[in-house]
This record gives structure tokens, sequence and C-alpha cells, in this order.
């Protein structure tokens, strides 16, 4: 009986612990809640404050350095992509950023309104690949234009004014990052330098042409100096038969130069030409130097045009000082005017 009742006295004990220990947590639950209420008003009411004193800005970093404040980290993309990457040379692939900016979330009190700041510093950090035509003449390029259209345009008005055989133009198609090293020129600009180019290539033709003689170029004239006896000329008081060649007066010893290349094959004294040179060039065509007070090359000499060969005198038979210049053909005069003096 006693142990019965011992039991339920102990059940008793038990439950009357576990009620208490439910509104000691109870308590402890609302007490803590409330707690966190508190913690939560006050964090919020904290927060509205910072947000009523600071705005929530990007501060913008170039190699960590911060280069300016925006309040929207996309529309400053936007404006990356749309005024700094693109550029409206047409000559313009693509532009990229030398280094990349960063953005850090900010509570600030700055206005954040550097956009276009920022925009210009990246500006002067970026590289931009540039595609141009260049137009060579002779392999030679002569000029750049923006586009492929322009470029074929003043080949096409070029081909038309000129033959082909005054030069061969080509369009080459160049990339380059230094845009302004390579300068293009406006449509206009650039036909009047090609046609300008090539006008001048075809009168140095002409004058190549016009001073050649059997596959032989007389590109420089022995003396400069005043003609005074021209080829075929019949002057009693010198000569008897027609002058076979052109004098051509210059003070003694002036530097008589070769009239092409060729090599000498003869130098020495002869009869009516006193002192004398002779080189023989290409296809039969020789050039004879009279009258000379001082021979300088030697027979077996491979002289080009313009090297000194003697110089003037008035050796032979000769009025004064001047050269007698000849051109023969296989042993026949020509008249040197036609190719020389004109």
């Amino acid at each position: 009986m006693y142990k019965i009742y011992g039991i339920i006295k102990d059940v008793a004990v038990k439950k009357e612990r576990e009620i208490i220990l439910y509104h000691r947590l109870k308590y402890c639950t609302k007490e803590i809640f409330k707690l966190l209420t508190i913690i939560t008003v006050a964090f919020f009411i904290i927060i509205t404050i910072a947000f009523i004193k600071y705005n929530p800005v990007y501060a913008v970093k170039l190699n960590d350095e911060v280069i300016g404040y925006v309040k929207s980290k996309t529309v400053m993309e936007d404006i990356i992509n749309k005024e700094v990457l693109t550029s409206d040379n047409p000559c313009a692939i693509f532009t990229e950023l030398n280094v990349e900016p960063t953005y850090e979330l900010k509570l600030s009190n700055v206005l954040a309104d550097d956009e276009k700041k920022i925009a210009q510093i990246l500006s002067e950090n970026t590289t931009t690949m540039y595609k141009v035509y260049a137009i060579a003449i002779n392999g030679e390029i002569e000029s750049y234009v923006n586009t492929l259209d322009e470029a074929e345009n003043i080949i096409q008005d070029m081909k038309n004014e000129y033959s082909d055989n005054v030069a061969t133009i080509s369009i080459e198609e160049q990339y380059t990052k230094d845009f302004d090293s390579v300068g293009t020129e406006t449509l206009e600009v650039a036909r009047a330098s090609i046609n300008s180019d090539l006008r001048n290539i075809k009168s140095e033709q002409e004058r190549i042409a016009e001073a050649t003689f059997n596959g032989v170029f007389f590109s420089v004239k022995p003396v400069t100096g005043n003609i005074t006896s021209r080829y075929g000329a019949v002057e009693t008081s010198v000569r008897n038969h027609a002058h076979g060649g052109l004098d051509i007066a210059a003070p003694y010893g002036t530097n008589i130069k070769a009239a092409a290349e060729g090599t000498v094959s003869y130098s020495g004294w002869m009869s009516g030409y006193g002192y004398l040179i002779i080189i023989d060039h290409a296809n039969g065509v020789q050039t004879y130097y009279g009258h000379c007070s001082k021979l300088y090359a030697s027979v077996g000499d491979v002289v080009a045009a313009g090297d000194v060969i003697a110089a003037v005198g008035s050796t032979g038979n000769s009025t004064g000082n001047h050269l007698h210049l000849e051109i023969r053909l296989n042993g026949n005069k020509i008249d040197p005017q036609l190719y020389i003096y004109k």
C-alpha cells in the first residue's frame, strides 16, 4: 500500500516539474521573441536612417583605383558599350578596354553621377583595330582610303585614263592599331594623288623612251654647256664635211660623264679627235667623247651612267674647249640630239 502511494507521489512530482519547465520555456521563448523583435526593429531603424543619409552607389575602379561613382552598374556598362567601345570611324573593326573596370557597392553620400568622367577615362584606356585599304603602284603604297569601294573606284578611273603598261595598280587590305600614322584620305584627294603619281610615271616613261636608242638609255648629259655645232652642220672654216656629232662648249678641265652604262673600248689619241674615249653599249651602240684634255677611264673599264671618264679640252682638230659627242650604231653616226640635249 505504501509502495503504491510512493509511486503515485513520484508521478505527481514529476508532472509538477514538467509543468514548471514548460512555463519556464514558454516564458523564455516569449522573452527571446521580444528581444528578436526589438533587434529587428532596431536594425530596420538603423538601415532606414542609413538610407536616408547615405545611398547605395557603385565605386568604379581601374587598376584598384577609384575613378568615379555611379548609381547603376547596368547603366554604366551600357554607356561603356555604346560610347566607349563604339567608334564612328568607318575603318574601326572593334575596340577593347586595355583594363576592365571593377565595381564595388557602397553606401555613400556622393552624388554618384560620374558616368561621363568615367567614360572619358576608359576611352583613354582602349585599343581600336582598324582596317584600311592601301592603293599601291608597282608594289609601292601611294595612298590609303577607308573602304574597298573607294579603292576600286579609283583604280577603275585610273585604268580608264591610263593604259595597263604605264603601271600596275593594286589594292592591299591592311590592319593597324595606329590609325593616325596611316592617314587615310578622302576619295577625291586619294584619286588626285594617284592620278598625279601615274602622270609622273607616264612622263618618266616617255622621257626614258625618248632618250633610249636601240635599247640603250642615255640618262646623263656628259657635260653642261651651249651647243656650238650641231649634227650635220657644214662649217668650211673648221671642216669640209658634214658634222658627225655634237659640240658642247665647256670650260677646260670640266668633268665628262658617261651618257649610259657600258664598257670602255678605246682610250687614247685618235687623229682629229685628239684624246678620245669610246664606250661600247648594248646592241651595237657606241658613244664617242673627243677633244679631251685628260682621260680617266681605261680600256676594259665598265662604267655606269654618270661616271666621270675624262676632262674637257681642245686637243686634235679643235677651235676651243668643248666636248665632241657622237652616237654610233654599228659604226654609223646618229644625231645625238635625237636622244640627248633635246
